[in-house]
């Protein structure tokens, strides 16, 4: 009975409220060893993991012992895949993207360019066949992976220069993973996929003239202003950049019923819990790099938007080549798009338009 209030209760999204693990001890708990891309208490993203790491046993009450190590304790950051793939542990929290190299069909889990913000990303998993896409993509790896956080649009960058045409991209170097950088390399960008405690000082040393990383809150506490002034505020790399908690498939198999909706309950309420706190802080952090740091805010012209979009269209063409799964979730993530699209051009974006011409906002 109390296993089925559980479930219950975390379908309708208020696991916190009616907790119903069975009593265990200490022999008969079960351990999940999760290993994370984010270094230990970094901001926004690293707590982001760790906190859901601590909710996954609070919410247990004991009865799953997480324990969570951070970038580079158990395993290096771009390590984390093939550790929980190979069973030496359970889980990885990770943005999706960093595993194109396996299979570019990974980085329409975590943003696309020109792709979808966060909420029409959340209805394409949920209600339009995205997760069974990612099923289908993650089992083959023999991993299953679920939603766990969200960075809402992300800022196109800090650079050391201004952009002002494509031709000043040629030759930069810049840290940006994912399809993204993928779209950068078709412009002459020199790119790399640094884990996130390495940027800064490879940006301070030169060794990169540019970076992204997600937006004014998480970026202020990377110090990245010491290095570029410049701070492209709209990026169409990582829309709506959403990460996974990826499992494997033959632990996750091995899961009570209870156990998976406990675990689904804690990654859900976290992504949406961490999208909360970024969107609740960007605008002030923006003010604090502005005028405490004299960061200079800047827009790609439309001449850049329209090379980033030749680009793009390129680096789908390439996508769908590389094999029939591939053209599966191009095809049902762009299909998806445009239908879910339509209804976020006139209502909400029209409605933002509207309202901060009314209220003088910008």
């Amino acid at each position: 009975m109390q296993r089925r209030k559980f479930l219950r209760a975390a379908a309708l999204g208020t696991a916190g409220t009616a907790l119903a693990a069975p009593m265990v001890n200490a022999q008969s708990a079960r351990n999940l060893t999760i290993v994370s891309t984010w270094p230990r208490d970094f901001p926004g993203l690293g707590l982001s993991a760790q906190r859901l790491a601590a909710r996954i046993t609070e919410l247990s009450q004991g009865a799953i012992q997480t324990e969570y190590f951070a970038a580079g304790e158990r395993v290096g950051a771009f390590d984390v895949f093939d550790e929980v793939a190979s069973g030496n542990s359970q889980a990885y929290i990770a943005a999706e993207y960093y595993w194109i190299g396996k299979h570019p069909g990974y980085g329409y889990f975590t943003a696309v360019p020109f792709g979808m913000t966060t909420t029409e990303w959340n209805a394409w998993i949920k209600f339009k066949g995205g997760q069974d896409l990612w099923d289908k993509l993650a089992g083959d790896f023999g991993l299953k992976a679920i939603p766990c956080g969200s960075t809402g649009a992300q800022a196109g960058g800090w650079f050391n220069k201004e952009i002002n045409s494509p031709d000043d991209l040629q030759g930069l170097k810049m840290r940006i993973p994912g399809l993204g950088g993928t779209v950068m390399s078709k412009l002459g960008v020199s790119t790399v996929s640094l884990p996130g405690g390495q940027i800064y000082e490879n940006l301070v040393s030169g060794a990169v003239d540019a970076t992204e990383w997600v937006g004014p809150y998480n970026d202020y506490f990377m110090k990245f202003y010491e290095a570029a002034k410049f701070y492209y505020t709209t990026g169409m790399h990582e829309p709506g950049s959403c990460l996974g908690f990826g499992m494997n498939a033959s632990w996750w198999g091995g899961l009570s019923d209870w156990e998976k909706a406990l675990i689904t309950a804690a990654c859900l309420e976290e992504h949406a819990a961490q999208p909360e706190e970024t969107w609740a802080n960007n605008g002030e952090y923006l003010a604090r790099l502005v005028n405490d740091h004299g960061v200079q805010v800047r827009a790609f012209n439309d001449d850049v938007w329209d090379a980033f979009g030749d680009a793009a269209a390129e680096v789908f063409a390439e996508t769908r080549d590389h094999s029939p799964l591939a053209a599966e979730i191009n095809d049902a993530f762009q299909a998806a798009l445009r239908e879910i699209g339509t209804w976020q051009a006139v209502a909400e974006i029209e409605y933002s338009n509207q309202r901060n011409r009314v209220l003088g906002l910008t």
